[in-house]
């Protein structure tokens, strides 16, 4: 069976998680082609050009390893080659993904110094570079920051969080997870002074699951010298050495680098800064249906809105699982659930990646039908207020 639906139903299903995200055809077409000789003298020219290529999204002259892995294992490939156990590092709970990566560093032997926040803002920064000041000795090997988090729309400042660090005199490596920014909202590794950026295939850069990214500075790179985590798979190393040449010391995932490198030739052919005013555009008109609708968006700091997504709360006594459920039932359209202390109480609407006005003004108007539908008090007219927004703004 090519396609899995359990219900068959007209029409286009609307994938609107905040990642995966939708495929374009065009990538899809690429994935198609037949399987290279990953040995041969064609491949190698492929992965150079890939591997240099993919720098400019990171927005990095360093190197970019690539794993085929989920950005689950980019986070480890990260901590293994730069920490040691019993390691010190900083974290700050901008929300579920944030958590989940802590959790890992604990299972590793890392010791994390844990920030807590309420998840409706990104990182904060004042914290991080007071408990940095107070870190006399510099036992932190490591800040760890979530750049866009995924579960609740806030995106952290990273270049404040640099400056931060800098103004403590700080030497820890600072280590970003992008999987859900890189290729939605602005982000630069070499400007804000990044060591290693971790991102994933499925969001921004449009492919399905499969990639994951490792973007090492030359601190970051010297760090692996002294850690003592054991690492096989996830080093550096042999990855920064075969890829030299274009190959990697292990089969690579062919088929996906054939579509990662028509995705990067889709971004940069539509330009990096126009790809993330289209992104803005998009969140901007989402927030006004939602503030229309009656509702409050997640992220309550206007600074830290997210691009990627918005993070819907509903009002008390109403459940978003069920209203998920009713959208997907009766309008074929996918909305992330709340995780964690979210669950039941926020809804997800991605807006990344291939992503245009037509999908967006559809997208709210099967959210606007699903409300109507499942009896949740809200006043009517948002998708008519994001179609206002966007029209007078294209």
């Amino acid at each position: 069976m090519a396609y899995f639906q359990s219900k068959p139903t007209a029409g286009r299903h609307f994938l609107q998680i905040p990642g995966p995200s939708n495929v374009p055809d065009r990538v899809l077409r690429a994935m198609d082609n037949p399987t290279m000789d990953h040995r041969g003298p064609d491949f190698g020219l492929m992965g150079k050009a890939v591997l240099e290529k993919v720098k400019a999204v990171f927005k990095t002259k360093s190197h970019v390893v690539i794993y085929p892995a989920s950005g689950t294992g980019a986070w480890e490939a990260a901590l293994v080659n730069t920490l040691s156990p019993g390691d010190r590092v900083l974290m700050c709970e901008t929300g579920w993904f944030a958590h989940l990566w802590h959790e890992m560093a604990t299972r590793l032997q890392i010791v994390p110094d844990y920030i807590r926040t309420d998840w409706r803002r990104g990182a904060d920064v004042a914290a991080i570079e007071a408990k940095l000041r107070e870190d006399k000795a510099h036992a932190i090997k490591a800040v760890c920051v979530v750049h866009n988090e995924t579960s609740t729309g806030c995106t952290s400042r990273i270049d404040e969080v640099r400056k931060a660090m800098d103004a403590a005199g700080h030497p820890a490596l600072l280590l970003v997870d992008t999987i859900s920014s890189l290729g939605s909202i602005d982000y630069r590794h070499d400007e804000w002074g990044v060591d290693v950026t971790i991102s994933g295939s499925q969001k921004g850069l449009m492919l399905p699951p499969g990639l994951s990214f490792n973007a090492v500075s030359a601190k970051a790179l010297k760090a692996t010298e002294t850690a003592k985590l054991p690492r096989a798979f996830w080093d550096w190393k042999p990855m920064i050495a075969s890829n030299a040449t274009g190959y990697f010391p292990y089969t690579p995932a062919t088929n996906m680098l054939y579509a990662l490198d028509t995705a990067l030739d889709m971004l940069l052919a539509e330009g990096l800064d126009n790809v993330f005013a289209r992104h803005d555009r998009h969140a901007e008109a989402t927030r006004r249906a939602v503030r229309h609708w009656g509702f409050e968006v997640q992220c309550a700091d206007p600074r830290h809105y997210s691009s990627a997504l918005t993070a819907v709360r509903l009002p008390e006594g109403h459940s978003a699982n069920a209203l998920r459920g009713t959208i997907l039932e009766k309008f074929n359209m996918s909305l992330g659930n709340g995780l964690g202390q979210l669950n039941d109480r926020v809804f997800r609407i991605g807006h990344l990646g291939d992503f245009g006005d037509l999908q967006l003004v559809g997208t709210l108007g099967g959210v606007e039908m699903g409300l109507r539908a499942a009896g949740i008090p809200h006043k009517s007219g948002g998708a008519q207020a994001a179609m206002e927004y966007l029209s007078g703004n294209a």
